[in-house]
């Protein structure tokens, strides 16, 4: 069956997530419209399609035992020059999301993986664009602020056009799915089984 490309993450609902988005775009990042907005709790993982059941059933316990939480952003941040990536901070819910992703890579289920760096919560708005374009984003968005309660996450699998398409939502103590908002992106669109490697 081959290897997927997938992602966990805290979708930032309507209407900041699509606002952040255009304001990504138009600071030059020409992968905006193929990433929701986001608070990440897996980073890109590649991971054999067989296990795809696993994972699921994996990040339906985690969320069944989770409960939902505030989550407010404001400001920027940057972790220039380590990575070339301007952010909005999480100023609230950062440790609730650190105590999520970890049991999302827990060593007992099937997406353990070592982290690049220490795990940070934060709102991607330019990756790996010029140098004016992110200082542009870290200034034009200094005092953007924004508060919502986050109540679940969703798994995301990356296409082989580079699109993060959603595959499903996990609302936090088992309730019903709808909870994690939709973006005016292709992410939203269902992932097609010919995108599958």
């Amino acid at each position: 069956m081959g290897t997927v490309t997938l992602g966990v993450s805290i979708a930032v609902p309507e209407p900041y997530g699509s606002l952040l988005q255009e304001r990504r775009v138009s600071f030059g990042d020409p992968a905006a419209h193929g990433i929701p907005t986001h608070v990440t709790l897996l980073p890109p993982t590649e991971v054999d399609a067989a296990l795809l059941p696993a994972v699921e059933a994996h990040l339906a316990a985690v969320a069944a035992s989770g409960r939902s939480f505030p989550m407010r952003l404001a400001g920027t941040g940057t972790f220039r020059p380590l990575s070339p990536v301007v952010f909005v901070q999480v100023v609230e819910g950062a440790a609730a999301c650190a105590r999520l992703q970890k049991r999302v890579r827990d060593g007992s289920g099937p997406l353990v993986r070592e982290l690049q760096f220490p795990y940070h919560p934060h709102v991607t708005v330019a990756h790996g664009i010029s140098e004016e374009g992110m200082d542009r984003a870290y200034e034009e968005l200094s005092d953007y602020e924004a508060e919502w309660a986050c109540a679940g996450f969703a798994l995301y699998e990356q296409g082989a056009d580079g699109v993060w398409r959603k595959l499903r939502e996990y609302a936090f103590g088992g309730g019903p799915a709808g909870v994690v908002p939709a973006q005016n992106s292709p992410v939203d669109q269902p992932a097609a089984p010919s995108l599958r490697s």
